[in-house]
């Protein structure tokens, strides 16, 4: 148990400190087997290859296709498209409304969440500009539409932290849709009004829009496609994905396809896309095959019995210890599909087995694990949290604080609320 804890303090300390997980994962590998008794060299040629290899090999094609996908909708100007078309919808009036609803049905449609911060933020700029909002309030509006809900909570949504369950759970993506409906309603719902809240706040105290100093993201003027035609995509990915049951693949592949065959002007960027999408996904599986390797040691070590039969032995709903256990190593790497990741590889079949022999539907534990990995993943080394103040040009200090209560303290809440309910039987 000593050695597994100190493997994780060594994996949660270094990646906070932005060390790469690469390399973090494996020397907290080392920890776990040394003080586990296995030796160093078969724990990480074996057994920790093994697991990273294991999840490579299951995913890298979902990975690397919905980067690819991602990456055609921008370089297109189609998620460009279908950011302008809602925000106009919405108006300048509910500035915070639109860019949440923009940056929740890009991350719903299957866009990556670093493609959405690049789609989204110009338009953000000009609207928070029109309606006289603080800066400080754009980073965190953007992690709530796309760091949220849409991507851990809403029935069916193609982001890989839904996806991941399915194989330990032996489910599909629109797994406990009640659960994750009303989890759903709770962040959108509350960080709406918590940033509503915040925006009336800052203008008491005289806060207004201020200009960024780098102008290099700003809005360029460039002929999008028709809405339309840019919102077929995704609406393509989510129906073939949930409504007729096509594997993921499957779906990425005829969305990529559809893709080309509505820009087919602007066929020359298809190539620097698909390879920019393609380059772009191989360090994204990397980093969680590396946390998923490190749970395949954790595993093989005898104090992992101990650590099971502790989880396990949390009083009242197994989905309590479940969701403890996702939030502590999504916080700890930094990464919800990496924290999720671990947690699976080393809990998963425990977990099916307990849905099987206490009654509990196994969609209940995928959506708790969805969930449960959208919390504490957004603590401040969190990679797409960087990447978003990097973006909009704000610091932690700027901004953190609000990021955290809608992508860290109200997702936690709504696990909260969903277990409980669970519990007394609503759900």
């Amino acid at each position: 148990m000593l050695g597994i804890l100190l493997g994780l303090i060594t994996l949660m300390v270094l990646a906070y400190l932005g060390w790469s997980i690469i390399w973090v994962a494996p020397v907290a590998a080392g920890i776990v087997a040394l003080t586990g008794g296995l030796d160093l060299l078969d724990a990480y040629t074996g057994t920790y290859m093994s697991g990273f290899v294991d999840f490579a090999q299951s995913w890298f094609p979902v990975f690397m296709l919905g980067a690819i996908f991602g990456k055609l909708m921008e370089d297109t100007g189609m998620a460009r498209s279908v950011a302008v078309a809602l925000t106009k919808l919405i108006g300048t009036k509910r500035a915070i409304l639109g860019v949440l609803a923009a940056s929740a049905v890009l991350t719903y449609g299957g866009v990556s969440l670093f493609v959405v911060i690049f789609a989204v933020y110009p338009l953000a700029i000009s609207l928070f500009r029109e309606a006289d909002i603080s800066r400080r309030l754009l980073p965190p509006t953007v992690a709530l539409g796309a760091f949220t809900f849409t991507m851990t909570a809403l029935p069916g949504t193609p982001q890989i932290q839904n996806l991941i369950p399915i194989e330990y759970f032996r489910t599909s993506a629109t797994a406990a849709p009640l659960m994750g409906i009303v989890a759903a309603l709770v962040m959108a719902v509350g960080g709406y009004f918590y940033l509503r809240w915040r925006e009336k706040q800052m203008t008491a105290k005289g806060e207004h829009f201020t200009e960024p100093k780098d102008k290099s993201m700003m809005e360029k003027e460039e002929q999008a496609p028709p809405f339309m035609l840019s919102v077929l995509p995704l609406i393509t990915v989510l129906l073939t994905l949930n409504l007729f049951g096509w594997d993921i693949v499957v779906a990425l592949l005829t969305g990529i396809v559809l893709i080309m065959l509505l820009n087919l002007t602007k066929f020359k960027k298809f190539v620097p896309a698909v390879n920019g999408g393609a380059s772009g996904s191989v360090l994204a599986i990397i980093n969680t095959s590396a946390a998923v390797g490190f749970g395949s040691v954790v595993r093989e070590v005898p104090g992992f019995d101990q650590l099971t039969s502790l989880l396990m032995g949390v009083r009242g709903n197994p989905l309590i210890s479940e969701a403890v256990a996702v939030n502590i190593l999504a916080g700890s790497t930094g990464s919800a599909s990496g924290g999720m990741g671990i947690a699976l590889e080393a809990l998963g079949e425990e977990y099916y087995q307990i849905a099987m022999n206490t009654g509990i539907n196994p969609e209940a534990f995928h959506r708790i694990a969805s969930l449960s990995s959208g919390g504490l993943d957004a603590l401040p080394h969190n990679g797409a949290v960087l990447t978003l103040l990097t973006i909009t040009g704000m610091s932690h200090k700027d901004s953190y604080k609000d990021i955290f209560v809608v992508a860290v303290l109200i997702p936690i809440i709504s696990v909260i609320i969903v277990i409980l309910l669970n519990t007394i039987g609503v759900l």
